[in-house]
Formats: structure tokens, sequence, C-alpha cells
């Protein structure tokens, strides 16, 4: 029998119980806040040493767990084993990245005789803690958002209230354990589950500083009206596109694009949603294209051969299939996959696509790739700024100078040269323009964000 307030957390690939995870109340979040504010002295009181330390231990065990770690992952998030493996070793050199800006975290001294009125003063401005934060992360990186969250805070010397998407909290759950183990003080780390109203109840909460959140626009826009004077970061989605030129060797990059659009069947706000072609080279891309995303493997994500598992659950397979249908109403015509088997979707190739499609102008969040031809490099760029969303995008190019101008003109947070967009390596400084979010990522920006200036003057 399921104890009161507790859930099963399912497996999206066959229903099995992974684990039970407690459904938090109101009074449970508020006491996780009270917790993290009676935190608030003993983790400013830590020194860079000692914030180190603790990241680095908690680096360590993260790295001795990797197998663990990775299988309660691919459980309760249907993604396959090859991709939680580097989830885990990515999460590893997050908390080893912030271990180092802690330890680097500094202020600088102000020429204050520069003023008519400084002589004979002395000052300088350190980086304090901003106080309690507020995280909420989505199911599609368990542990390492969640680690880009966790880890700057520890960081910066600030508690920290987390609520992971509640399809997905045992990954978060495990890490908690694993930072008290490493010596975080008590209250320092919470984790609550729950859904919109647990989200509700810690954003709203007077005691938190800050606001951090990864995921959809609807639910930033919603937390951005009532944070008032607080910090807020917002990662949100993303249609990524990537351009790819008459210089470019197609034969090189084939496993990069399909890798880059259907790795954790395209559930990443980087994933490959849009490709602009130069119309000489389109019809050599897209059937090799089209004839390495058939040969993917489907099926459960804890065998070692699997490379596409299933989908979080079965609203986004049918959202899916009914964006496919909508841009096939419209003239777009299916290459490759088209549909699926519950959960299960096809990797889906679509051609003939234009702008007005839902599978072209929001984000899928799917196994959908659309191709697209172009003949002029500037068509293709302006293709690509086309879009509510800006996040990162890839060019694939044997031109410099045309690189160059796609890193001047194109409206995202990251330009990726001859890779895909959904590289990322998690010390660069990673989000979106326009509806993509504000703010950046990556343990020494977001270490920015979690610290505020005390300016100190000595006459």
């Amino acid at each position: 029998m399921t104890p009161a307030n507790t859930y099963p957390v399912r497996s999206p690939y066959d229903g099995a119980v992974i684990g039970e995870a407690h459904e938090s109340s109101e009074a449970d979040v508020r006491e996780a806040i009270a917790r993290a504010s009676a935190a608030r002295g003993p983790m400013a009181a830590l020194t860079a040493y000692q914030r180190g330390a603790i990241l680095d231990k908690i680096s360590d065990l993260l790295a001795a767990n990797v197998e663990a770690i990775a299988r309660l992952m691919a459980g309760e998030s249907g993604k396959p084993m090859r991709y939680s493996r580097g989830e885990v070793k990515r999460a590893v050199e997050t908390f080893a990245f912030a271990a180092d800006e802690a330890r680097r975290l500094h202020g600088e001294t102000i020429p204050l005789d520069a003023a008519q009125t400084g002589a004979g003063k002395t000052g300088w401005f350190v980086r304090v803690p901003v106080g309690v934060i507020a995280a909420i992360t989505p199911f599609n990186f368990p542990l390492n958002l969640v680690a880009h969250k966790v880890a700057p805070a520890i960081a910066a010397g600030c508690p920290l209230v987390l609520k992971p998407n509640p399809q997905t909290p045992l990954t978060a759950i495990r890490l908690m354990e694993l930072a008290y183990e490493a010596g975080l003080p008590e209250g320092a780390l919470s984790v609550v589950n729950g859904g919109a109203d647990v989200g509700r109840w810690m954003t709203t909460d007077p005691r938190v500083q800050m606001i951090t959140f990864t995921g959809s626009v609807p639910v930033a826009k919603v937390i951005s009206q009532t944070a008032g004077l607080r910090r807020t970061t917002f990662e949100l989605g993303g249609n990524a596109a990537t351009i790819i030129d008459e210089t470019a060797d197609i034969d090189s990059l084939i496993e990069k694009t399909v890798a880059g659009a259907f790795a954790y069947s395209g559930q990443v706000c980087i994933s490959i949603q849009r490709i602009y072609i130069q119309q000489g080279k389109y019809n050599e891309f897209r059937d090799k294209f089209v004839a390495r995303v058939n040969k993917l493997v489907l099926g459960d994500p804890l065998q070692e051969g699997t490379e596409i598992g299933p989908l979080i659950n079965d609203g986004a397979a049918s959202r899916i299939a009914a964006w496919i249908a909508e841009a096939e109403s419209m003239g777009a015509r299916v290459l490759a996959g088209g549909s699926g088997d519950g959960r299960m979707f096809q990797p889906t190739v679509l051609e003939g696509v234009d702008t007005r499609m839902k599978v072209m102008c929001e984000e899928v969040f799917g196994p959908v790739v659309n191709l697209v031809p172009f003949d002029k490099f500037e068509d293709a760029l302006a293709a690509v700024n086309d879009s509510d969303f800006g996040l990162q995008a890839g060019v694939f190019t044997q031109n410099l100078s045309r690189a160059m101008q796609a890193a001047r003109v194109l409206d995202v947070g990251g330009v990726i040269i001859n890779d895909s967009p959904t590289f990322r390596v998690d010390q660069m400084p990673y989000g979106g323009n326009k509806n993509s979010g504000v703010g950046r990522e990556g343990p020494r920006f977001a270490v920015e964000d979690m610290t505020t200036l005390k300016m100190i003057v000595i006459s």
C-alpha cells in the first residue's frame, strides 16, 4: 500500500514503478523555505575553501555512482542509457566547475579619489549571497539541469529549495542526499515535489530572494508577473535551426545532425528542429539523412543498443501527432516516421514545410525535423531569425566569412559553427534571446546572478 501523500514514479517506457516520491503540501513547502531561511547564515559563513570542498566532494560522489544514477534516471525519464551516463558525467564536471567558481569569487577596489569628494577614502566591493533561491527544473535533464541550479547556489553561498518535475523527482532526491553526504549545512537544499500549486507556493513566498526557472514560456510569464522586486532567470524553449551551405561535407555532418535532432527523442530545448540546406546540396543531404534516421533503434531505454526511447507521456505523443497531421494537411510531406505506438514515437522528417505550421514556428519538443532548401546564405540567416525563439543555432560551412557573418547576424544565445546547435559544455554561458529566456547558465554566470554587490568605504 502506498503511504499517504506519496505517489509512484513510473517508467514512461513500460509503466513499471521506479520508486515513490512524497507529494508536498503547502505546509511542506513553507517548512522547506523556513529551513532555507535558517540556513542563510551558515551558508554565508562558509569560506571559499569550504564551499569548494563541498562541491568537489559532490562531484566525486557523482563520479563514484555514475552507473546507479544513470539507471535511475533512465528508469524515471525514459532517457536511453548512453545519454543518461553522459548526463551524469556532465554533472560531475558541472560541480567541479562550480567548485572553481567558489574559490575565485572576489570583488574589486574602486579608485574613490577619482571623484572630487573621494580624497582620503578607500573603497572596494565584494560579492555576497543573494539569499534563498527557489528553483524549478523540467523532466528532460533530471540531473544536470538540477546541477546548474544547485552547484552555483552552493558556490555563491545561497540555500536553495528545488522543485523538480513531478514525473522525474528521484534523481534530484538522490543528488540532495549526496550533497548532504558531502557536508552541505542542514536546510541548505530541500526538494519539494508536486505540480503548479507547489511552484506557486514557492515563487510567491516573500522569504525567497531569487527565482530560477527552466521550462515553458507560459509558466515563465506567470512567474514574472508575480515575482515582484526579486531576481529571476529563465531558461526556456527553442526551435533550434541549422544551416548547411554548399561548402559543407555532407558525409561528415550526418551523424552530428541526426544525433542533434533525435537524441532523447528530441526532448531537448536545443534539439535541431529546422535544417536549412543550400539547394545544390539538398537532395544529397536529404537522402543520406533520411537513410540514417531510418536505422535508428527504438526500444527500452535500459538496453544498451537503444538510441530512441519513449516520449515522457501520452499527452506529448498526442500533441506531436496532431502537429504532424496539421503540417501534412497544409502541404508538408513525411519522409520518415510520422507516427508512433503510444509514447514510442518514430523519428520523423518533414519537407515542404512553411512557417505557418506549428512544427516550424513553435517548439515541437519531440522527434520531428523539418528540411528546407535555400538559395542565398543571407536568406537562410533571415529564416533562422524568423522565430520567436533564439536559443542556439548551428552553421556548417567551410567559408570563414560566412561563419563570421552568421556569428554577427543570428539573434540567438549561441552560434555553433560546424557542429550541431545541441552542443553544450557546462562552463560556457548558456541561454537564449527573445522567448528563449532571460539570463545565462553555466557556473560562473549563474554565480554572478546569485550574488549581489556590497560596497565598503573607509575614510
